[in-house]
């Protein structure tokens, strides 16, 4: 396979932490067409026309290769649906979480295709939505930011906090706690107690559902001991997690957590 072809590139994370000089943990490729009929006579692994995606074996690497693409949410807070396959680069990277995140690297000429100002904002330490309705579709993104926040010490740019704050004045709980919970636990694995802090000071922790302890309470209660099995957990323990599914172990660890601090 050719990886240096004039439509296919490198996209979001791995192109922003490039720009950032730190290392990636993430190689995403997207191709401006239809990824499943570039990748034709190479060796595929298996392929989902659903969503235009293909994996393929290069040398002993396995690769995976989207389509461009155009997602809509036709119900708040679910997943979305795919209403076009093979549109342009422009109208695919805007289906993004933050600006930052939502560039791409031609394999071929190494060019940065940044239309929506993410190289500003990374020069900033500003995390922006690319639209007002962002949270709303995806309340997610909301810990995905916060992740990003501890993880690269950025801050919400101005209008962004304000939709922020707004959601979460008015949340809809009619939302996939599954993606939810993965996000919550890629942030607190980080073993950071300012995720811990901004999550409760910001009223992040709301998006766990109705009925959680007041602010003060969840204060006083910052782990001081992040050497445990599941850090997220950890610092979970003080909440209300009803509508988080739980594992029988998760839910055991959690237990446990919370004898240790009292809770």
């Amino acid at each position: 396979m050719n990886l240096m072809d004039k439509n296919l590139y490198l996209v979001g994370g791995v192109v922003r932490d490039e720009i950032l000089g730190v290392e990636s943990f993430d190689t995403d490729y997207c191709y401006e067409g239809n990824a499943i009929e570039f990748a034709q006579g190479l060796n595929i692994i298996k392929t989902n026309p659903d969503f235009g995606t293909v994996r393929v074996k290069i040398m002993d690497e396995e690769i995976d290769i989207a389509s461009t693409r155009i997602e809509t949410y036709p119900k708040a807070g679910h997943l979305p649906i795919i209403t076009a396959i093979g549109c342009s680069l422009k109208e695919d990277l805007i289906r993004r979480d933050f600006t930052i995140n939502a560039m791409a690297k031609n394999t071929l000429t190494n060019e940065i295709f940044d239309y929506y100002n993410g190289k500003e904002d990374i020069k900033n330490k500003k995390l922006r939505v690319l639209h007002n309705n962002s949270f709303i579709d995806d309340p997610t993104r909301i810990i995905r930011g916060l992740k990003f926040a501890v993880r690269f010490g950025f801050t919400l740019e101005n209008d962004t906090k304000i939709l922020q704050d707004k959601y979460l004045e008015n949340i809809n709980y009619d939302m996939s706690f599954h993606r939810l919970k993965k996000e919550l636990k890629e942030t607190f694995n980080l073993k950071n107690n300012a995720a811990y802090e901004i999550f409760v000071e910001q009223n992040i922790y709301k998006l766990l559902g109705e009925n959680q302890p007041s602010k003060g309470f969840l204060l006083k209660n910052i782990p001081l001991n992040n050497n445990v099995k599941e850090p997220w957990l950890n610092y979970l323990a003080p909440f209300n997690l009803e509508n988080i599914s739980l594992s029988k172990a998760e839910q055991n660890e959690l237990m446990s957590y919370r004898s240790c601090r009292n809770l």
